[in-house]
């Protein structure tokens, strides 16, 4: 993405190191919000280890900022990135405490998921998400996409593996 995408209350845009500090103090704030369901970088030298696991080709991260405030409301990270005949990649994402259950995140996940199709030309974008995680769901739900099936013991989070729904959206 080469300019943030903007939207009527947030803009999206790729992460940088000089991010760090207020990702870190967000993170933290945001621990209850966060548990079971994710674990963000929470320490220097994972939110470093994860600008650059972002940077590699086959992945692309977002913040989704507030227009006005330009405070960091959520995450959204596109990885697993496989072109060819595939076009297709796995999509995660996180809101931050205080900003969630506003339709923020609706909206940076419509930027993203329409850079994922334009600019990276991809196919296919899937979430995989835990069963009892209901606003999640109904965030995907809400951007159109699709339960597709349902992956016992899916990913390990919290030292747990855990089972997940499986959910895309298809370009048009």
């Amino acid at each position: 993405m080469d300019a943030p995408t903007l939207s009527a209350a947030i803009y999206v845009r790729h992460p940088v190191l000089a991010d760090e500090r207020a990702f870190l103090s967000a993170v933290r704030a945001s621990r209850r919000l966060h548990q079971p369901w994710t674990a963000p970088p929470d320490t220097p030298a994972l939110f470093r280890a994860y600008i650059e696991r972002m940077g590699l080709p086959a992945n692309s991260a977002f913040l989704v900022c507030h227009r006005d405030t330009h405070a960091l409301l959520g995450v959204i990270n596109v990885t697993n990135i496989v072109l060819g005949q595939f076009r297709s990649a796995y999509l995660g994402y996180y809101a931050f405490a205080g900003h969630e259950r506003q339709g923020l995140m609706r909206q940076g996940l419509r930027a993203a998921v329409g850079h994922a199709f334009k600019s990276l030309k991809l196919h296919r974008l899937e979430a995989n998400i835990q069963p009892a995680n209901a606003a999640s769901i109904a965030l995907v739900a809400s951007c159109g996409f699709m339960q597709e099936g349902y992956s016992p013991r899916y990913l390990k989070i919290g030292g747990r593996w855990r089972d997940h729904e499986r959910w895309a959206i298809l370009a048009s």
